[in-house]
């Protein structure tokens, strides 16, 4: 007799046990830029914590140039800062991060996007992680951002957004699986 295979459907619970060497909370490390911290919560349809969840984040230096080689602009790179980071959600559902606040970064057709940090999240349950981003509540481009332009609801638009909490650069962001205040994810496949 074999083992029972574990279901097609679900990824975990195993994020927090084989992956908590590469959790990365601090992303600045010394980077040149404003520094900023985000928490958040991760909460399904009816508003419960969802722990064991992890948070991919990939975001351009506070110069807005990606640590890739595909970004070719002739902005200056900071050794200091990866632009990568993996975060995990605790029991209650929770995550904090520190990182400074990204520079603009070029769009489609010569756009500028906002300052913004890219999420990728994986969790039990999922057949496929789901992609979103984090805009701030302080910054005038995101008017002009083309990917925020993009969503016609305003209501759905603002779970994007990260509310500033004070003046020593905190944020609010939740991420909502399912309901009413559901957060926009991007398909990227």
């Amino acid at each position: 007799m074999g083992h029972i295979p574990t279901p097609s459907q679900t990824v975990g619970p195993y994020l927090a046990i084989g992956l908590k060497w590469l959790t990365t909370t601090d992303l600045a490390r010394g980077a040149a830029g404003d520094r900023i911290a985000i928490s958040g919560s991760l909460l399904d349809g009816d508003g419960k914590p969802i722990p064991d969840a992890l948070l991919d984040l990939w975001q351009a230096n506070s110069q807005g140039k990606y640590t890739h080689p595909e970004d070719q602009q002739a902005k200056a790179l900071d050794p200091a800062f990866f632009g990568f980071g993996r975060v995990p959600t605790d029991k209650s559902g929770a995550f904090r991060f520190t990182t400074i606040k990204p520079g603009p970064v070029p769009g489609l057709g010569n756009s500028l996007q906002a300052p913004h940090i890219v999420v990728c999240l994986f969790m039990r349950g999922l057949l496929k992680q789901l992609f979103t981003r984090i805009y701030f509540s302080d910054e005038a481009a995101n008017g002009t951002d083309p990917v925020l332009g993009s969503i016609d609801d305003a209501a759905r638009r603002e779970t994007l957004i990260a509310q500033r909490v004070n003046a020593t650069g905190d944020y609010r962001w939740n991420i909502q699986m399912q309901g009413d205040r559901e957060t926009v994810f991007f398909d990227c496949g």
